[in-house]
């Protein structure tokens, strides 16, 4: 039976990538073994390895996370990190009925968050 499902992500520069996902996006690193890392965040898991030749803007590595409620908030809470978070897109309903908002890691990675609309 399959019980979950955890993606595996490039990261181009460790301290940057541990950086964005902790300081920025509010995840914890629960392990670091050098070139792969894992880091949580409520109920969600997330694998990181390095991909030191990836080039961010030709990257095609993406991911979607369900939020259970409030995205807003999220939203509000991220769009104003120090540093600021550099491609963040406002929550927006889509015609598929989720509130989505999108967000790109330093790697190039697109995050879109999506909750029920």
């Amino acid at each position: 039976m399959i019980t979950s499902a955890i993606p595996k992500l490039p990261f181009i520069d460790k301290q940057t990538t541990i950086h964005f996902y902790t300081a920025q996006l509010g995840f914890a690193l629960t392990a670091d073994y050098g070139d792969y890392l894992i880091m949580t965040k409520d109920a969600v898991e997330l694998h990181f390895f390095a991909y030191p030749t990836l080039q961010p803007h030709k990257s095609d590595f993406m991911i979607y996370l369900r939020v259970d409620n409030n995205i807003q908030a999220l939203y509000e809470q991220w769009k104003n990190t120090e540093p600021p978070i550099p491609r963040i897109e406002a929550p927006a309903l889509k015609p598929w009925g989720q509130i989505e908002m999108a967000v790109i890691d330093p790697n190039g990675t697109l995050l879109t968050f999506g909750q029920a609309g």
